[in-house]
């Protein structure tokens, strides 16, 4: 039976989470009740939410979590481009992390119209 690990949007939301905790642990201690807590949180809150909604019974509960996923992305892009603007990583990396956050938006949204047809959801 497939889990939510077999989903390519989780899967792509679990690298990108990994890669923004290693650049956290460098930042200055000054960013921890701030940026570092808000971009832990964001980058783990969109494989959580994937999960969550994967795992929901009812396809609204489902498209829910999956609305929330996308918004913790964009969060989370938020963020990225924060740390850049404040020197702590260069522009490469931003632009990298920046667009695998963009990639994984637009998996979201293929797959809450893959629910919404399923589930006979509507907008």
């Amino acid at each position: 039976m497939p889990t939510f690990k077999d989903l390519k949007i989780y899967q792509e939301a679990i690298r990108p989470m990994l890669e923004i905790g290693k650049i956290c642990k460098r930042l200055p201690r000054e960013e921890r009740f701030q940026l570092i807590d808000q971009a832990t949180r964001s980058s783990s809150s969109v494989p959580d939410n994937i999960a969550e909604g994967y795992t929901a019974y009812y396809y609204k509960d489902k498209i829910h979590r999956f609305y929330d996923a996308r918004k913790e992305a964009g969060e989370t892009q938020n963020h990225i481009y924060k740390m850049e603007r404040k020197g702590y990583i260069d522009m490469k990396l931003s632009q990298s992390l920046f667009n695998d956050y963009q990639q994984l938006i637009k998996g979201i949204n293929g797959y809450i119209t893959y629910l919404r047809h399923k589930g006979g959801c509507e907008r």
